[in-house]
């Protein structure tokens, strides 16, 4: 294989407890995200988002981005890489400046965003992302964009979040262990949110909640906004823990059963008494109790479910009400591998007593195989996560080169004026 340069290539690294998982994208022409190579490898050496044997760890990505490449054709070299984990704090934070002349200029704004991050922190955290939330001119709120807006005052909303620079650190070298350099490392709830909440949900006001194998993800995005942001290290692989201890089985099976027979179905519960299940080697059947199945897995997601719900309760006593409305016009929304089991949206709807939507990503060009969806959610949001700022970069080079190129045409203008 070879070192691909001349095309522009994205490469999303998810490290979570039950799976590692590479995707190699490609921006093209159109400026349309193309996957071109997939490698996932089951987790070795990380418990709830917190590494615990850094060789193990560096095996599996090691395996899941040589499986990305040979589908892909070439090697890499950077990635973008998500993590999670209770380690991962929040913080929302206001910055006020003094407008340095009679209307708001990029300094301006650059210096209200420095201010609200210079806030005192936790010692041992460090900074993943500063992200704007609103600004406010002289009392005058809800500003978007204050650039070239009048003013005395200028006042920015940012919401902060961090995380322990120590297990910070270990993450980033077990990527530079397999000689790959870590381009960013991004919260995996925000890259979900790109992968799976649109633009008129985050201004209708709603809760994503993305539910992996060892951690739950939380944001909130309230009047386009988003204003919360939090992880629980605990996840799917409790309920299969659960299933696998009171059924005797293997853990590839109990995971089967879960995503097979999920949460109590009143409708058809009574139907059926007994389940059927071939395990894994086809060499034995079994028969599992449905009605005690159903309650096992019921009352975990519930336990799980309740813990996300006492966040959202916490979140929503902190704020001001008058400013931010406390109503999630757009509902709730589950994504992630443990999030596709069977009727877990009603169970959900009982609990929230909201609307919820179980979703997968958007729409992304690529592989044909069955990749799109829920498990997939936050490594498809990095590569859409990393499209952005390579745009972003790009379009920034392309102004740069274009005023470079007036102001020589200017000076030789002068110059033969002279």
């Amino acid at each position: 294989m070879t070192q691909l340069t001349e095309k522009k290539i994205i490469v999303g690294l998810e490290i979570g407890t039950t799976k590692v998982v590479t995707l190699i994208g490609e921006i093209l022409p159109n400026n349309l995200m193309n996957i071109i190579g997939m490698g996932s490898h089951k987790s070795h050496g990380i418990k709830n988002g917190e590494i615990n044997d850094l060789k193990s760890v560096s095996k599996a990505i090691k395996n899941s981005i040589k499986k990305a490449e040979d589908m892909a054709g070439f090697n890499i070299s950077s990635v973008y890489l998500a993590i999670s984990g209770k380690y991962i704090h929040y913080q929302n934070e206001i910055g006020i400046v003094p407008l340095s002349e009679k209307e708001v200029t990029k300094k301006d704004i650059k210096n209200a965003i420095y201010t609200a991050q210079s806030v005192k922190i936790n010692n041992e955290h460090k900074i993943l992302h500063i992200i704007p939330k609103e600004f406010s001119i002289d009392q005058k709120f809800g500003i978007k964009n204050p650039l070239g807006l009048s003013g005395i005052r200028m006042q920015v909303e940012v919401h902060l979040v961090t995380c322990n620079n120590e297990i910070l650190k270990n993450f980033i070298k077990s990527v530079n262990n397999c000689r790959l350099k870590v381009n960013e490392v991004v919260f995996s709830g925000l890259a979900s949110n790109k992968a799976i909440i649109t633009r008129e949900q985050k201004k209708l006001g709603v809760c994503m909640i993305d539910i992996g194998g060892g951690t739950m993800d939380i944001t909130i995005h309230i009047n386009g906004f988003i204003c919360y942001s939090s992880v629980i290290p605990y996840a799917g692989n409790m309920v299969t823990n659960d299933i696998s201890s009171i059924f005797s089985i293997s853990k590839k099976d109990a995971e089967k059963i879960k995503i097979e027979h999920g949460c109590s179905d009143e409708q058809n519960d009574n139907k059926t008494k007994r389940i059927e299940i071939t395990t894994f080697n086809e060499n034995k059947i079994i028969y599992v109790e449905k009605k005690l199945l159903h309650h096992v897995i019921d009352a975990r997601y519930i336990e799980l479910l309740n813990l996300a719900k006492n966040k959202l309760q916490i979140f929503f006593k902190t704020i001001n009400e008058k400013k931010i409305r406390k109503k999630l016009f757009a509902g709730i929304i589950l994504t992630g591998g443990a999030s596709k089991i069977k009727n877990l949206d009603a169970l959900a709807k009982k609990i929230f007593k909201t609307n919820i939507e179980i979703k997968k990503s958007k729409k992304i060009e690529g592989l044909t195989e069955n990749f799109n969806t829920e498990n997939y959610s936050t490594v498809i949001g990095l590569l859409k996560y990393g499209k952005n700022k390579i745009l972003k970069e790009t379009k920034n080079v392309k102004n740069k080169k274009f005023f470079q190129k007036w102001f020589k045409k200017i000076n030789c203008w002068i110059n033969k004026k002279n």
